[in-house]
């Protein structure tokens, strides 16, 4: 319990590192693997060196409405099917290596679907070197003539190093040198290359960084490590070959007593001082070629897992990666050692990732551990995914989600590069054939997702103070002063016991001084004088050397107040250049702040824009819906209004039927009493005759005329009875007046229908003429055989005229009626509204015979048949009224006219 409680980090504040306010997206590039021979269709075409084209293959619907869609993608760069590596390298890894040589952080990895060429993009094969053979080649090309002696710098185990002396790094090499013994074949295998990786890169594609800083030392770690099952394996350590093994003991039993598997001996992250993720306990080998770097990686190489699938011999089951780590120091001021301080010492490092491909079980077969092995893959992929997108998500709408790093050993380890410690790019492999083209196109979109990051540039290491060019003045220095030793005959290395000894043997020589004689008196002033001109010359020498020093004193004090003056003007312009990035940074925030500004605006903008087009589309529903329903309402009003009018005519009719029954009703009461009261006057007329005549007897009188019975007054007449009205009633004894009879001129009705509107009058050219006395006149009316359009559109109203037989066997015209309409189009249409009917009849008048007096009745009163001479007119005026009436239903002369709603 104790340690697990230990083990819980705890929350570290956040690091206060100089951010830069420049950002640059991550660049994402696609490389296209050209078709196998027993691959047929292809699914992506290469449009332009920046963006490729998806077909859908045969068979494969990509949309609801069952069409073939074709999408195309933008990438920085498209390299097509005749692409070499070297061409690969030249636009994505050689600006990574430039900047790792000059102190800059870089990630590079491969992404595809498996069997898409992303282990052939990171190594190659012979002749074809990949990214990761070039990029160490490119390294070791620009640092190889500065490289710092083997162990000078040393790991701490703590993602950090150690600057160590000439001396120390001496008895380092010796104590692992005895440590670890070398075997025997080690050397021959050294000097003979794997045929796997010989001749990866040729002679002439060698590439060399430029500008690279020769006043510093360097040194190069490398590290390979894989992420199987998101469990960190270290593939240089000696012991990791068996790792998925059970370990067994010497007795051939398992080491454990339950006989389980021992899971290999992963390893954890963690996190430095600066706030920067690295593998705890991963082996880093120092390597001072590029051959030995890859020697060392081909060597875990060969321990990566990799199984046999049905889509790939040797597909990937693991996320392999390559750190490559650059460490440099800067010289001294004399421009001979290593600057012994750690927080001069500037470490950058260089990401080569081999990501495993996603797959689908159901097309790869796999079973077992490889279904596992398939589900963890795709699961880091995912989480990959998504952390791009919550990227995505919050520097454009400005948000402050959580990334979810921790999901994912490859996300975790690597969470730095994307909070903005060093350029991140990744090369997206594609497979064209057909049967990818679902997971092609999901890479796709993950691959356009990924272009819309932005990941912070970083901030430039901090240049020393020393004075640039010190290896150089050293190196000639020493070239100097070999040369001068060289002309006086002296050594030409630069030891101080041979200038010694050289500026010894330049004096002159002693003479012999051995005495043979007591009283020899020439050896001692011989030796005396040889041993005065030594002095003098010595002494000539020290001149001499005090001259030269005194004028390298003055030399080296003239340069030293030049380089104060230097120094001052460097510190002023430091001072204003302080001053500006101070302005810049200040700009830089307040660009940076309406930057932020300006995306919110734009959020707010596309959240504006759909929901514009929300109630746009809403509108024209309402709009649809409205026009729909003012369509029925115009439907409903016009067949309300033909209703109405129907009912209209209806209640005419009607009205117009009840009110000519009561005038016939009253007409015939009033001509019954009135023809009464004639016979009354008549009889009494007779009566007062005979009374007349009884008194008178003595005297012939003339026979009594018989007046005829005065007619009522116009006024007293009743008003137009119709012929239906004028029963028979009851005649007079007295003789009728013979009838008179008056002429028949033809009659025209006009139709009830003839208004002040415009009418088309069609009448078909088979029409009969009847010849009949009443007929239908319809002004202002345009008359055709045949309606066309032009004359409906200049009319209002529209009849038809049509003769049928009636059941009698009679011909019948109807005229049918209707309204002009014009339609949404631009034309006409005819809308019915009313049927009136003409019916030719033939009425018989009965003849009426005048009778005579003398067969009347005595007492006053008729028979039926019998008419007087007054009734008998009056039936003949009133059959006349009727007959000049034009109302529904009449009857005249032959003519019958019936209306019909």
């Amino acid at each position: 319990m104790n340690r697990l409680a230990k083990a819980k980090t705890p929350r570290k504040p956040p690091s206060k590192k100089p951010s830069s306010n420049q950002k640059d997206p991550v660049g994402v590039y696609c490389r296209v693997r050209p078709l196998g021979l027993e691959d047929e269709q292809c699914c992506i075409e290469v449009i332009s060196s920046s963006t490729i084209q998806l077909h859908a293959p045969e068979g494969f619907k990509t949309n609801r409405n069952g069409e073939y869609k074709e999408t195309q993608y933008s990438f920085k760069k498209v390299f097509g099917l005749s692409t070499t590596q070297i061409e690969l390298f030249e636009h994505v890894a050689k600006p990574l290596v430039d900047d790792l040589i000059h102190g800059r952080n870089g990630l590079l990895f491969t992404y595809g679907v498996t069997g898409s060429g992303k282990t052939f993009t990171m190594t190659g094969s012979p002749g074809q070197g990949g990214l990761l053979p070039r990029s160490l080649d490119m390294i070791f090309n620009s640092i190889g003539p500065y490289q710092a002696k083997r162990y000078v710098f040393k790991t701490d185990e703590k993602n950090g190093l150690e600057v160590q002396n000439e001396v120390d790094a001496l008895l380092e090499r010796q104590r692992r040198d005895n440590s670890l013994p070398v075997p025997k074949s080690s050397s021959s295998s050294s000097r003979q290359k794997d045929p796997e990786i010989a001749d990866m890169i040729k002679s002439e594609e060698a590439y060399k960084a430029d500008a690279v800083d020769e006043d510093s030392s360097y040194t190069v770690f490398v590290s390979y490590i894989e992420i199987y099952n998101n469990y960190i394996y270290d593939l240089l350590e000696e012991n990791q070959e068996d790792a998925i093994k059970p370990k067994w003991n010497g007795g051939g039993t398992p080491v454990r007593q339950n006989t389980e598997f021992i899971p290999p001996q992963s390893k954890i992250l963690r996190e430095d001082q600066n706030h920067n993720m690295y593998v705890a306990g991963c082996m880093e080998v120092e390597v001072k070629s590029a051959e030995e770097a890859f020697q060392v990686f081909w060597r875990g190489q060969k321990k990566r897992k990799v199984a046999n699938t049905r889509l790939n011999r040797e597909s990937s089951r693991s996320h392999s990666v390559l750190i490559v780590k650059l460490a440099q120091a800067p010289l001294d001021a004399d421009g001979d050692n290593i600057l012994q301080d750690k927080n001069q010492v500037t470490v950058s490092q260089l990401c080569l990732v081999d990501l495993a491909g996603s797959e689908r079980t159901g097309r790869t077969g796999a079973e077992g551990t490889r279904i596992r092995e398939a589900g963890n893959i795709n699961q880091s992929l995912l989480n990959l995914r998504t952390c791009m997108e919550v990227l995505r998500e919050n520097q454009l709408y400005g948000t402050n989600r959580m990334v979810p790093y921790r999901d994912s050993k490859v996300t975790h380890l690597f969470k730095n590069y994307f909070d903005g410690e060093g350029k991140v790019r990744m090369v997206v492999c594609v497979n064209p054939k057909a049967d990818d083209y679902e997971e092609t196109l999901l890479v796709m979109r993950f691959a356009e997702m990924t272009q819309e990051v932005e990941v912070a540039r970083p901030v430039d290491r901090p240049i020393c103070g020393f004075t640039p060019g010190r290896r150089h003045r050293n190196q000639a220095f020493k070239e100097e002063l070999s040369r001068k030793l060289d002309e006086r005959g002296g050594p030409v290395g630069g030891d101080l016991t041979s200038v010694i000894n050289h500026l010894a043997h330049s004096l002159p020589p002693l003479p012999s001084c051995e005495l043979t004689d007591p009283h020899d008196d020439i050896t001692l002033p011989r030796l005396i004088e040889a041993l005065q001109n030594r002095y003098r010359v010595r002494q000539m020498m020290i001149d001499e050397y005090n001259d030269a020093a005194n004028k390298m004193k003055s030399m080296l004090q003239d340069q030293d107040n030049s380089q104060i003056s230097k120094d001052n003007f460097i510190h002023e312009q430091n001072g204003k250049l302080v001053e500006k990035d101070r302005i810049i940074q200040d700009n830089k925030a307040e660009i940076e702040r309406l930057e932020k500004k300006n995306k919110m605006q734009e959020h707010k903008i596309d959240i504006l824009q759909k929901t514009t087009k929300i109630y746009e589309g809403d509108k024209r529903s309402l709009q649809s819906e409205l026009e729909t329903r003012e369509q029925r309402l115009h439907r409903e009003l016009s067949e309300k209004r033909r209703m109405e009018q129907r009912l209209n005519g209806v209640v005419t009719d009607t009205q117009y039927k009840w009110e000519k029954e009561c005038d016939r009703r009253v007409n015939a009461m009033q001509l019954e009493m009135q023809n009464k009261l004639w016979v009354k006057d008549e009889k009494l007329k007779q009566l007062k005759a005979i009374v007349t005549d009884s008194k008178t007897s003595g005297r012939p009188d003339p026979p009594p005329r018989q007046t005829q019975p005065q007619r009522p007054s116009r006024e007293e007449r009743p008003q137009r009875p119709s012929r239906e009205d004028c029963l028979p009633a009851k005649r007079s004894a007295s003789p009728s007046p013979v009838p008179t009879t008056t002429p028949v001129r033809p009659l025209h009705r006009r139709s009830r229908s003839a208004g002040g509107e415009k009418w088309v009058d069609h009448k078909p050219s088979s029409s009969l003429d009847l010849g009949t006395v009443l007929q239908p006149v319809i002004p202002n009316a345009i008359q055709v055989s045949t309606p066309s359009e032009k004359a409906l559109s200049k009319c209002d109203r529209y009849v038809l005229t049509h003769q049928e037989v009636a059941s009698d066997g009679e011909i019948q015209t109807k005229l049918i009626k209707g309204e002009v309409i014009k339609t949404r189009g631009g034309g006409q249409s005819v809308q019915f509204t009313d049927i009136e009917t003409l019916r030719q009849e033939l009425t018989t008048v009965p003849r009426l015979k005048r009778k005579s007096s003398e067969g009347a009745p005595a007492n006053g009163e008729r028979t039926d048949g019998t008419w007087t001479d007054v009734e008998k007119r009056c039936s003949v005026a009133v059959e006349m009224r009727a007959g000049s009436n034009m109302g529904p239903g009449y009857t005249h002369h032959g003519i019958t006219k019936r209306r019909k709603p």
